[in-house]
């Protein structure tokens, strides 16, 4: 029998942060306490940048947007937001988006499913991905569990379960 297999990878759909950023967007030019604040939220390149004139309504800025990617079933521990800064009259904060777990973490995860998972599963690093082969595939259903468990500071998704 051949082995069984899925993907441990960290991505985000772009088309999900997209439509979060437009309605996070849109609540800010509607609710009342965003008037007259200069409050923004928009693409600058691949970043995303919030802006308002005090350090308050911009933080408030970048709750609106967490709530947005939350409800889009997108993880903040894909989201890496800076401090907000001064920049002339206006305050600003730089987020970006973080895909893909480097190699570090990816040894870090087959490392623990190495020492906690069972004895017949195998993990591999590939690239920015790690492959966790099996010929059980309860053993794959244990090892997806014991991830699920761990509180990493990166989003994971299985994919490509076969």
């Amino acid at each position: 029998m051949a082995d069984s297999s899925f993907d441990i990878v960290s991505k985000v759909e772009r088309q999900e942060v997209d439509n979060a950023l437009n309605q996070a967007a849109k609540e800010i030019s509607q609710r009342y306490d965003f008037k007259g604040v200069g409050a923004s939220i928009s693409w600058s390149g691949e970043k995303i940048l919030m802006e308002a004139n005090s350090e308050d309504r911009v933080n408030a800025v970048l709750d609106v947007f967490q709530s947005k990617l939350i409800k889009r079933g997108i993880s903040l521990k894909s989201l890496v937001a800076g401090e907000p800064h001064l920049s002339g009259k206006e305050y600003k904060i730089f987020a970006s988006i973080e895909e893909g777990i480097s190699k570090e973490n990816a040894k870090k995860v087959a490392k623990l499913i190495r020492d906690e998972g069972p004895k017949s599963v195998k993990a591999q690093v590939q690239g920015e991905e790690l492959r966790v082969s099996s010929k059980s595939r309860d053993d794959l259903q244990t090892v997806i569990t014991l991830l699920k468990a761990q509180d990493f500071e990166f989003a994971l998704q299985f994919v490509n379960y076969r």
